[in-house]
């Protein structure tokens, strides 16, 4: 079935069309029913490429939180009984139709967020269809354990589910970013509400319709609005058993508040502010090309997990820095549906004025030296959408604020070390601690730092992304708990339950 119709006859988003645009019209998923708000609001999606209308969708407030949450509780019960495998099969199933609609799913991702559809959008979609199987697979490893107390008791563990699960996710990766909350919260047994970002909704929008057509009403539930009329109200609602969110530091210290009101768990994937350090043996081509992929230049570094703090040995630090400037240099930014394009743009112009104005910072100070990039031109073909320059900064010191705080923009500094031991603690000198990259030939080295770093998840001589079925998340203001795994979907979306049986139970009297 087709639930989310365009205004006008279906064309790729992004495309022209007579009188302009297209404009894709989509409603919120509640209760398996395509609903508009309550309120009758709706909010502009953009293509940030371009800065023209993409699309428009409800402006979700409390009241739709409350209509979707309710509609989650009460198709729990049905759901949770279902037997494991049998979600699983549904789960699998809805991975087979996500990949076959792969590349209607990579167009949206590029013509919302920004993100270059050869490098960035096609990758992100093969990884949703890859959720829903990977967490189908792993349907039947919801079990518990047996405690052997004697021959006169019977100890088990039962892994249940938790009940409604709100989830919210953020622009950067919203489509995959949703695939791995919503796949192993149901795949566990529960239900889940989530608010796509209103910046990005469009690709999380596609991918509940998919679900719909496979999984009974209620079970999969998508708001849309912004984060304090529709977020708030869903991370603070009363049914709402646990809250998984990714998102900023800074509002997932909020959601941890409120979810302590209730005593509800929490899941947070936060910000990062990720150190590379490279040894003096590692000054190869090879490098170059993982320091680029770490510090998610072709995402324009709106990642999390971005390398942003790179601490080179200070006998390579020149010669490596101009081989790594001519690398970035020949990346080309471009239209993200353009298949040339390696960079594509800002998500939207607030964040663009973020990244600049960090930029501008960098330029006034006396101790750095901008080695390529800057500010980005005022005039030309890049002025049609919102696109930073990748920019690399050499300096002296982690103690200043392009050094200390999430740009989440290409900006990346780069400092100097002589000794180990002060690398590692200028790379723990941090509130983050999500992600960290080692560069060196020697293994045994590397594990050392990889050791000694604080951080969630450690990269040795490679700076790709995250793989299914490795646990990821961060230590101190970077989150808590574990996403992307088995133990992921068993600490974050089951409860587990203890049960004593007494096998020695007396026969029944004879006496009358």
């Amino acid at each position: 079935m087709t639930t989310l119709t365009s205004e006008r006859p279906a064309a790729a988003p992004g495309t022209a069309q007579a009188g302009g645009p297209e404009i894709l019209s989509r409603s919120m998923l509640i209760g398996g029913e395509w609903r508009p708000a309550v309120s009758g609001r709706t909010i502009a999606v953009e293509n940030p490429g371009r800065r023209e209308p993409l699309g428009e969708v409800p402006r979700g407030e409390k009241e739709d939180v409350d209509l979707a949450v309710a509609a989650a509780a009460k198709a729990f019960p049905g759901w949770s009984r279902v037997a494991a495998r049998d979600r699983g099969r549904l789960l699998v199933a809805i991975g087979l139709e996500l990949e076959a609609r792969q590349e209607e799913l990579a167009r949206l991702i590029a013509s919302e967020t920004g993100n270059a559809l050869r490098t960035q959008a096609r990758g992100e979609a093969r990884m949703v269809a890859d959720a829903f199987r990977y967490f189908g697979g792993l349907a039947g490893e919801l079990k518990g354990i047996t405690v052997p107390l004697g021959e006169g008791q019977l100890s088990y563990s039962r892994r249940e589910p938790i009940g409604v699960v709100g989830a919210i996710v953020p622009w950067n990766a919203p489509a995959q970013l949703a695939a791995l909350k919503i796949a192993p919260a149901i795949c566990a047994g529960n239900t889940i509400v989530l608010k796509a970002a209103e910046d990005a909704p469009l690709a999380v929008l596609l991918i509940a319709e998919i679900c719909q057509d496979h999984l009974p009403p209620g079970v999969v539930n998508v708001v849309t609005g912004y984060g304090k009329e529709c977020g708030e109200p869903l991370a603070e609602h009363p049914l709402v058993r646990k809250v998984s969110f990714t998102g900023s530091t800074a509002v997932g210290k909020a959601i941890m508040r409120a979810a302590a009101d209730r005593i509800a768990p929490v899941s947070l994937e936060l910000g990062g502010k990720s150190p590379s350090i490279v040894y003096p043996d590692a000054n190869e081509d090879w490098v170059l090309d993982g320091i680029v992929a770490s510090m998610r230049f072709t995402r324009q570094s709106q990642s999390c997990t971005a390398g942003s703090r790179l601490f080179l040995h200070e006998k390579i630090f020149d010669s490596f820095l101009e081989r790594l400037v001519s690398k970035t240099s020949a990346l080309k930014i471009g239209d993200p549906l353009d298949e040339e394009t390696d960079i594509g743009s800002i998500i939207n112009e607030r964040q663009f004025t973020k990244v600049c104005g960090y930029v501008s910072d960098g330029l006034n100070r006396a101790e750095s030296r901008l080695l390529t990039g800057g500010l980005p031109p005022t005039e030309g073909p890049l002025t049609k959408g919102y696109f930073a320059l990748p920019t690399i900064f050499a300096d002296t010191s982690n103690e200043w604020r392009l050094a200390r705080e999430e740009i989440f923009g290409p900006v990346l500094v780069a400092i100097p070390w002589r000794d180990e031991e002060d690398a590692i603690r200028m790379a723990n000198d941090s509130h983050y601690g999500l992600a960290a990259y080692i560069w060196s030939r020697d293994i045994g080295q590397a594990l050392r730092a990889a050791h000694a770093v604080e951080a969630g998840w450690v990269q040795v001589n490679q700076g790709g992304g995250q793989s299914l079925g490795q646990s990821y998340g961060g230590v101190k203001e970077s989150g808590i708990g574990r996403e992307m795994s088995l133990e992921g979907m068993l600490d974050s979306f089951t409860e587990t339950k203890s049960v004593n049986v007494n096998l020695a139970v007396p026969p029944p009297s004879s006496a009358h």
